[in-house]
């Protein structure tokens, strides 16, 4: 995928039915490490990856009604926020993964309220970096 490329909202739609789009803060540590924990996971390379500071990213933010303190998962056209995210990523990865989606069965209420406690401290328990990450070579087909 061209890193240059000027990305519609049917654009993302349309990629995330083929590959799922995990758009993140790219400046956080936590979602750094969110996104560098699928990575290693994801043999088959399913997932793609943006930030929310991006175009793509700010396309995918205005199609929800979060802020961009969170995480946002588009799959098959779908939008995926908060808890969901994470839940559902698991369940995208397979195998072992797939176990930890059961966590679902947990109250959404309940679990987003344990994911907006850990967004709003996210800086200050794990950092902020002052610029976004830059993918490595080999590692730039994921991103948009």
């Amino acid at each position: 995928m061209s890193r240059m490329k000027k990305w519609t909202k049917s654009d993302l739609i349309t990629l995330s039915h083929s590959h799922p789009i995990i758009a993140f803060d790219g400046v956080c540590n936590l979602c750094d490490g969110f996104v560098q924990w699928l990575i290693k996971r994801d043999s088959k390379k399913k997932f793609r990856y943006v930030t929310l500071q991006s175009d793509p990213g700010d396309i995918l933010l205005s199609m929800t009604d979060i802020r961009k303190e969170s995480v946002i998962l588009a799959y098959k056209g779908s939008m995926y926020t908060y808890s969901d995210v994470g839940l559902t990523s698991m369940k995208i990865l397979g195998r072992g993964w797939k176990v930890l989606s059961y966590i679902s069965i947990l109250p959404k209420g309940f679990r987003d309220m344990v994911y907006h406690i850990i967004a709003r401290n996210r800086y200050r328990w794990f950092g902020k970096k002052d610029e976004c990450i830059v993918p490595s070579v080999e590692l730039r087909e994921l991103f948009l």
